[in-house]
């Protein structure tokens, strides 16, 4: 099966998700604790009932594919193809009622992240991408859903740079002072976003999103609609991001390559 078909059953998986998590959104929606004493790691039934959506249309239609998800784990993990999904990425603002999170959904080949689409529901927006292309699908008021390509935008240097991190406290380990050094020769920072962040990269309005402590199901989706777009994501040490850890992405490659070096010291 080509990718092309694969982005049409993305679409199916969004438009699932999405019905299932937009009931809950705004509402006294109730959220647990999952990070067993740790900085709070809140789930919500939302989280839980959008992945077994997702899970189910996936085994009904390829019952040979890998699922990975943030709330229920691996099944068969070792197949040629698996789908990297976290259904709310973003909780904390979920909860807040504020509309920066997003549906990661993303599908590996042999490993590598081939497919990737953030859908945010309530702004109806879907960014997706294939390490080729990137494409954003929305509206702008009432009229008829509008389509264009994605493109990270040029930034020479550090002091014309606009960078994100979800929040200083997530940079953990000596990670927040490399993040600092980094911030402190930006021209603007801005904290929260999560999966959106990167969205805006890869659209052209943010240069560089640093984070640490990511698992795969916060970076896999995001990281073809980076590429897509014309923009670098790696970790902190250069390597493929698709695994997670301490994440940076660009998209220009000196500011990159300037962040890069301050960020190991």
């Amino acid at each position: 099966m080509g990718l092309i078909d694969f982005s049409e059953f993305v679409d199916e998986l969004a438009a699932v998700s999405g019905e299932v998590i937009l009931p809950f959104f705004r509402t006294t929606l109730s959220a647990e604790d999952k990070s067993g004493g740790g900085p709070f790691d809140p789930v919500t039934e939302a989280d839980r009932a959008a992945e077994i959506a997702m899970r189910r249309l996936i085994d009904r239609h390829f019952p040979e594919h890998g699922v990975v998800g943030e709330e229920f784990g691996g099944e068969r993990p070792e197949s040629d193809y698996v789908w990297v999904l976290d259904p709310i990425d973003g909780t904390k603002s979920f909860i807040s009622g504020l509309p920066l999170w997003g549906t990661l959904i993303g599908l590996l080949h042999h490993g590598r992240p081939c497919f990737g689409m953030m859908s945010q529901p309530f702004t109806r927006e879907r960014f997706s991408g294939d390490g080729v292309a990137a494409r954003w699908r929305g509206y702008h008021g009432s009229g008829p859903p509008l389509e264009r390509k994605l493109r990270v935008r040029s930034c020479p240097s550090l002091a014309h740079a606009t960078i994100m991190t979800t929040h200083p406290n997530l940079l953990k380990d000596g990670a927040l002072d490399a993040f600092r050094s980094v911030e402190a020769l930006a021209r603007l920072s801005r904290y929260g976003g999560d999966c959106y962040a990167y969205c805006a990269l890869a659209a052209g309005h943010v240069d560089l999103v640093i984070e640490s402590g990511l698992h795969a199901y916060d970076i896999a989706a995001l990281i073809p609609i980076i590429q897509g777009a014309g923009g670098i994501v790696t970790t902190w040490s250069g390597e493929d991001a698709s695994k997670g850890g301490a994440i940076i992405a660009a998209g220009d490659r000196r500011t990159y390559e300037e962040a890069l070096r301050l960020l190991n010291g």
